[in-house]
């Protein structure tokens, strides 16, 4: 009988290993598609406020923007900054670059 039991402890140590292994693995693919959704947002973001930063432009000015998106002047405002950090990072990506490309090209 004791050797039954031990079977059956390690079929449990078994099946208890196996249900951690699966909840890590559930656990981990919802981190990865909080993760791409995440990604998702701020691409949407930022192409968000790169249309409401034309949209500045082309109504010509923040308030007649704010009045013709329908959106607060606060919110245009909030725009206009993810715009011109994300512009900024751009330029300073394309900055880090270019020496590498210069270098290489002699």
């Amino acid at each position: 009988m004791i050797l039954v039991m031990s079977v059956q402890n390690s079929d449990k140590a078994l099946s208890r290993k196996q249900r951690l292994q699966e909840k890590q693995r559930r656990q981990l693919a919802v981190v990865d598609t909080v993760d791409k959704a995440e990604n998702k947002v701020r691409k949407a973001e930022v192409e968000l406020a790169m249309a409401v930063a034309e949209a500045v432009q082309v109504f010509g000015g923040l308030q007649a923007a704010s009045e013709g998106l329908d959106m607060p002047a606060q919110t245009v405002q909030r725009f206009l900054g993810m715009a011109q950090d994300e512009a900024a990072a751009t330029v300073a990506t394309a900055d880090a670059v270019e020496p590498v490309d210069r270098a290489s090209a002699e």
